[in-house]
């Protein structure tokens, strides 16, 4: 939903980021690498040993990392294959750390109800890009779903810094709320997938091109 919201909005902002740093000579897939590591180590050396606030500023400013890549790879004109896959794994690691180092926090601190929540948060949310990743990989085409990257993303990080400037149970709301969110976005997912799957097997000369799970 924020994707669909804002995507015009912040591309006004990022595209002249993008363009002057390719003319600093840097490439999107360095700040997608560099971006990636910025979360890891704001997600295990601050969100994970209790400075919430802090830690969640510095994971914030690598987050957008993120969109300044993209807007890079529009400014260049083209981007690569290699840099697509590079993008998705590197998300895939930034979630795992952001959510892990929540969890990781929780546990810590003696809040086991709220480290589940966060574990949820982190399943559910790695299921919710690897289906979609799978759907494109067969061709099936689906929208947009309810809890996407970029809500998880702010839900978690709002959260987390909120409780960092002593907001009694922000993280709590924030978390759980978002692990409702992720399951039920799990759901829809799937239920879109399986949508588009009857819908493509409708069509006249189609072939499924299923594979063996790996």
């Amino acid at each position: 939903m924020l994707n669909s919201l804002a995507r015009s909005s912040v591309s006004k902002v990022m595209d002249p980021i993008g363009r002057g740093l390719l003319k600093a000579g840097l490439s999107p897939d360095l700040v997608t690498v560099v971006g990636t590591a910025g979360v890891v180590a704001g997600s295990v050396g601050l969100l994970a040993t209790g400075y919430l606030f802090a830690g969640t500023m510095v994971v914030t400013f690598f987050v957008l990392c993120d969109l300044v890549d993209g807007a890079m790879a529009r400014a260049r004109g083209y981007g690569t294959d290699f840099g697509v896959v590079l993008d998705a794994s590197c998300d895939r690691i930034a979630d795992g750390a952001l959510f892990g180092a929540l969890a990781y926090y929780a546990f810590a601190t003696d809040q086991r109800l709220l480290g589940i929540a966060a574990l949820i948060c982190l399943v559910a949310g790695q299921v919710i890009s690897y289906v979609k990743a799978r759907a494109d990989s067969v061709a099936l085409a689906i929208g947009g779903a309810l809890a996407e990257r970029a809500e998880r993303n702010v839900l978690g990080l709002v959260g987390a810094g909120l409780a960092g400037l002593g907001v009694p149970y922000a993280l709590d709301v924030a978390l759980w709320l978002l692990a409702v969110a992720g399951l039920v976005t799990v759901v829809q997912r799937l239920v879109q997938v399986r949508r588009a799957a009857v819908k493509a097997a409708a069509e006249p000369g189609h072939r499924s091109t299923g594979r063996p799970a790996l």
